[in-house]
């Protein structure tokens, strides 16, 4: 509505907000900036509430990182056993040893190298230095075996195979002869330590051609796939072939091993980022406690502003900014010491500390420093919108 001389009239019940000089101020100044201005206020009582939230973030973060390193260093020691499986008799059916037969249907049905295993237990000489050990008979062991002295056939016709234990026993080298229970045999090489689990570890064994085992059955059989996918593909083949009248031989797969290890870290991994939260809870109380006694101590400054017409929204946003920059301030500073800690854990564990840039190790910093945050933001809002809603006058009379 106009009035007679062209102006603009005020409706009944509007009135505009004073714009004093304060409010202008208010205005043109950041949020963040005032949220700044005002935690510098008490830096002590501010950088304690700070420290909650980079203790939080740290925990969080670097049991994440723990964890995972821990799975990867576990995964490093097993070694690659996922594409393995083994194949030995039924003991409780009354089968005692795998035939010849057996050997061609596995092979018939399998995806990958087939090594059937003759085993025994033997006693080597060399000098004075006696001992008792297994031994294995393999046809084909070079798709078992490395070496680190000599060279590991691909037909094992003659001469024998030591472990890494043995060989540093008895100080052997390739060429070397050795008597196996009174026969004399040629070291054809000294075979590469085995670290993680395996299917027949021959650190402590000796590895000879089938002929010089007694018999001419086999205790078990080896698959090595291409893949867990192709090994697991071969169980089942396996086990439709070889048992489908009556459960001959027992199958086992190594790819469980890993699948259960995976499943017990991944519940470690949940317990120990629980427990780091829990830091980051108590953290958020001391943020809550900071903010009501920073509001409480500024009601009088928080009347004037609402005096002359800030908003309750934005008295509510400054009071968030301060809280939300304890959460930002902390979650950085904790996030940097995270990736310390895990480039040092990564390293001694895995030799590699770039490691902790993987993206899970990653996500768990994300997620720490997110959290943190959000447990800032919750932690200011009670003070924020009390702040916002007291009445100018009561905050001032006071």
């Amino acid at each position: 509505m106009r009035r007679a001389d062209g102006g603009e009239r005020r409706r009944p019940g509007k009135s505009e907000p004073p714009s004093g000089p304060l409010t202008r101020l208010y205005h043109a100044v950041p949020a963040v900036l005032m949220a700044r201005r005002n935690l510098s206020r008490n830096r002590i009582r501010s950088a304690l509430a700070a420290l909650g939230i980079v203790i939080g973030v740290l925990a969080i973060a670097s049991l994440g990182i723990f964890g995972t390193t821990l799975r990867a260093g576990t995964a490093a020691q097993l070694g690659d056993i996922g594409n393995e499986i083994s194949v030995t008799p039924n003991q409780q059916a009354g089968v005692r040893n795998l035939t010849d037969r057996d050997v061609a249907d596995i092979r018939r049905v399998a995806e990958g190298v087939v090594v059937p295993v003759e085993s025994d237990t033997v006693t080597i000489e060399r000098g004075r230095t006696r001992s008792i050990v297994a031994a294995y008979g393999i046809e084909n062991p070079a798709a078992l075996y490395e070496a680190t002295d000599g060279r590991v056939p691909d037909r094992l016709r003659r001469g024998v195979l030591v472990g890494s234990a043995i060989g540093d026993r008895f100080d052997l080298v390739a060429g070397n002869t050795i008597a196996i229970d009174g026969r004399t045999y040629r070291v054809t090489a000294v075979l590469q330590e085995q670290s993680g689990i395996t299917l027949l570890n021959p650190n402590n064994a000796v590895v000879v051609p089938p002929g010089a085992i007694p018999g001419d059955t086999y205790s078990q059989v080896v698959v090595r796939a291409a893949t867990g996918a192709a090994a697991n593909r071969s169980a089942e083949s396996i086990r439709e072939t070889l048992n489908r009248r009556e459960d001959r031989v027992t199958v086992f797969e190594l790819g469980t091993i890993t699948q259960s290890i995976n499943e017990v870290f991944g519940i470690i991994n949940t317990f120990l980022i629980g427990v780091g939260s829990i830091s980051l809870v108590v953290a958020g109380v001391s943020i809550l406690n900071v903010m009501l006694m920073s509001t409480i101590e500024r009601r009088q400054e928080i009347g004037v502003l609402r005096a002359v017409g800030v908003h309750r929204q934005q008295v509510m946003r400054m009071i968030l900014a301060e809280a939300g920059l304890l959460g930002v301030i902390g979650g950085v500073i904790g996030s940097l010491l995270a990736i310390a800690v895990g480039m040092g854990l990564n390293q001694y564990v895995l030799q590699d500390p770039l490691a902790t840039f993987s993206p899970t190790n990653l996500l768990y910093i994300v997620l720490a420093v997110g959290f943190a945050l959000l447990t800032s933001l919750l932690s200011g809002l009670y003070p924020a919108w009390k702040a916002a809603n007291e009445p100018p006058v009561e905050a001032l009379r006071k």
